[in-house]
């Protein structure tokens, strides 16, 4: 569960598109690093749209599940 909600993803700087994503306009998450309260999540086709910002842990936590595949493709 989100900690809280950026309302304009885009006054936030240093996205960074995730190595999963396509550049043809498909599926495009963006992260952003170095963020004190947690790590900020969006879509990169609406940079002005709001972003979830996840506690690290709980982040940490969903990456370490989806690479040892507890997740149905």
């Amino acid at each position: 569960m989100p900690e809280h909600i950026s309302r304009d993803a885009a006054a936030l700087s240093g996205w960074r598109k995730s190595s999963y994503s396509n550049n043809e306009g498909g599926s495009c998450v963006e992260i952003l690093d170095g963020y004190p309260s947690g790590v900020p999540i969006r879509d990169s086709k609406t940079p002005h749209g709001p972003a979830l910002v996840f506690p690290a842990d709980s982040w940490s936590s969903f990456l370490a599940a989806l690479k040892d595949g507890n997740f149905p493709t």
